[in-house]
C-alpha cells in the first residue's frame, strides 16, 4: 500500500494518473483498481481525500428526481443512487432514508408541483407524490406557517459524505492504487504531468480536478467548458433541533440550484442552506455576514423554531458550476485524456457511476482492461447517530477498554477510535482530517473541552511515525 504526502514520486510510468482525489477521483480510483494489471496513481494537492467540494456540501443522497430528463447527469444519478446505497449498507457508511418534501409558499411555486411530479417521472422515479397542506403539517409539525402543498419524494436519503469518499480510497489503495498527496498538478500534456513533487509519468490521465478542471482542461489544449466557484454558506444547527425536522426540507428549485433546504444530518445535527453564490475566486470558503442573515431570513419561514436553537458550526463548500446544465464527461482518445467537469452537488450520488462510465471512456481510448475482479470489503468506523457507536457496544469495551474511555465528549469519541483513525490505511495529517474520521472536536463546544486532548493524540501518532 502506497500513500505518499511527500518527497520524491515514484520513477515508474502509470497506466493511469488520475487528477483530484474528491468523491469522484476516488471512486474512479477504486473502480479501476478491480483491475489488478493496472498500474494506477490518484494526486491531489490537498494533503487528504476529499478536501475540496467533498467535504463541504448538504450530504444528500438524491434520487435524481429533478435532474435534467434525458441529461448524462439524470442517467448517472439514477444509476449511482441505486449503487452507492448497496455500497454504504456493505461499507458501514451511514444512511439515513428521510424522505423529501418540496414545500410550496404561494400559488405559482404549488402550481409548479405538477410539473415536477411528471418530471420525476420522466427521470424514471415514479414515487413521487403531492400533499396537501394538511398532510405537510401532519408530517412535520413544526414548519412554518403558510404552506400551501409540498412534493413528497420519498426515496431522498441523507448520508455522510466524508466516509464515502474515504471509503473509496481506502479499497483502492489496499487494491494497489498509489495515492500521492501534497501533490498539485501544474501542467500536463500528453504523457506527463507536471506536480509540485516532481513528474509523473503516464499513458492515459484523467482530469477529476473539481473547480481546477477548466484550467487543467486548458493545459491539453481545450476549451470546453469554465468552471465558475459557485458558494454555498450552511448553519449546522445543535443535536437538540433535530427532532424539529422528520423529513429533507427542499424548496420548488431555481435557476441557480436547489434554494435553502432544511435537512438532518446522519450526525445528528440540522443543516440550513446553501446559498448560492457565483465568484471568481476558487478558494473563497469564507462565511459572510450577508450569506448567514440570507440563510436565516430563509430558515425562520421554513422552521422557525430552529432559530431558537444554538448554532454549532458554519461552514462554506464551493461547486464546480459550468455554463452547461450537465456534466462535462468528455474523453480525448488522441491525447489518451479524459475530462470530468461540471460535477455538481449531485457528484456524491453518482460517484459510483461515474466511475464506471469513465473506466468506459478510458477504454474507448485505449486502455486494456482485462476483466475485472471483486474487491474486498471494507468496513468503515461508524459515524451516524442512527447505528451502534462503539461507546454503545458493551461488546467491544470489554474487549477493548480503549473504546469505552470518551475523549470528545461532545460528539462520544472514544480514544480506540482516535487511535484506529490514525493507523488507518489512509492516516488523516491535520486535525480536520481526523475530525473527517472520527467526529472529534466537531460537536457544540467545537474542541473547546478536548482539543487539547485530541492534539495530544494527533502530535503523538506523528512523532512516533517520525521516529527513524
Amino acid at each position: 500500500m502506497t500513500v505518499t504526502v511527500s518527497g520524491a514520486l515514484p520513477d515508474v510510468t502509470y497506466d493511469v494518473v488520475i487528477v483530484g482525489a474528491g468523491v469522484v477521483g476516488c471512486a474512479l480510483a477504486r473502480e479501476l483498481a478491480r483491475h489488478r494489471r493496472l498500474r494506477v496513481a490518484l494526486v491531489d494537492a490537498q494533503d487528504d481525500v476529499g478536501q475540496g467540494t467533498s467535504k463541504a456540501n448538504t450530504a444528500i443522497l438524491h434520487t435524481g428526481f429533478d435532474a435534467v430528463p434525458g441529461s448524462l447527469e439524470a442517467r448517472l444519478v439514477r444509476e449511482g443512487s441505486r449503487r452507492l446505497a448497496t455500497y454504504a449498507a456493505e461499507s458501514g457508511i451511514p444512511v439515513e432514508p428521510v424522505g423529501a418534501l418540496l414545500v410550496a409558499w404561494d400559488r405559482e411555486q404549488l402550481a409548479a408541483l405538477p410539473e415536477l411530479a411528471a418530471k420525476a417521472e420522466k427521470n424514471d422515479y415514479r414515487h413521487a407524490r403531492i400533499l396537501g397542506p394538511g398532510e405537510v403539517y401532519a408530517r412535520e409539525p413544526h414548519l412554518g406557517p403558510g404552506a400551501l402543498g409540498a412534493l413528497h419524494i420519498p426515496g431522498e436519503s441523507i448520508i455522510c459524505p466524508w466516509t464515502t469518499t474515504l471509503a473509496y480510497a481506502t479499497q483502492a489503495v489496499r487494491n494497489g492504487v498509489d495515492l500521492h498527496l501534497n501533490c498539485r498538478v501544474d501542467t500536463a500534456d500528453r504523457e506527463v504531468a507536471r506536480t509540485s513533487r516532481g513528474t509523473l509519468r503516464t499513458r492515459h490521465l484523467v482530469n477529476a480536478a473539481g473547480l481546477y478542471a477548466d484550467e487543467l482542461d486548458r493545459h491539453l489544449g481545450h476549451h470546453d467548458f469554465t468552471v465558475t466557484p459557485r458558494r454555498g454558506q450552511l448553519l449546522v444547527f445543535d443535536k437538540f433541533a433535530r427532532d424539529l425536522v422528520r423529513h429533507i426540507l427542499l424548496p420548488v428549485p431555481r435557476a441557480l440550484g436547489k434554494g435553502v433546504l432544511v435537512a438532518p444530518t446522519v450526525y445528528g445535527n440540522v443543516l440550513l442552506g446553501p446559498t448560492a453564490e457565483d465568484l471568481d475566486d476558487k478558494t473563497a470558503t469564507g462565511s459572510t455576514e450577508e450569506g448567514l442573515a440570507l440563510l436565516r431570513d430563509k430558515g425562520r419561514r421554513i422552521l422557525p423554531h430552529l432559530l431558537d436553537e444554538e448554532v454549532t458550526a458554519v461552514y462554506a463548500g464551493l461547486r464546480a458550476a459550468t455554463e452547461y446544465d450537465d456534466y462535462q464527461i468528455r474523453a480525448h482518445p488522441d491525447q489518451a485524456y479524459v475530462t470530468v467537469g461540471g460535477i455538481r452537488s449531485t457528484g456524491l450520488t453518482a460517484s459510483m457511476a461515474i466511475a464506471s462510465y469513465v473506466t468506459g471512456l478510458l477504454a474507448e481510448c485505449g486502455l486494456g482492461l482485462g476483466d475485472p475482479d471483486e474487491l474486498e470489503p471494507v468496513r468503515m468506523p461508524t459515524l451516524g447517530e442512527a447505528f451502534p457507536r462503539p461507546y454503545q457496544r458493551p461488546e467491544l469495551i470489554a474487549a477493548d477498554p480503549e473504546y469505552g474511555t470518551l475523549v470528545c465528549h461532545c460528539e462520544r469519541v472514544s480514544r480506540g477510535e482516535i487511535r484506529d483513525a490514525l493507523a488507518s490505511t489512509i492516516p488523516p495529517h491535520s486535525l480536520d482530517g481526523l475530525r473527517r474520521r472520527t467526529r472529534a472536536r466537531g460537536g457544540r463546544c467545537q474542541g473547546f473541552s478536548c482539543g487539547a486532548a485530541v492534539r495530544a493524540l494527533f502530535e503523538g501518532a506523528a512523532e512516533r511515525e517520525a521516529r527513524p
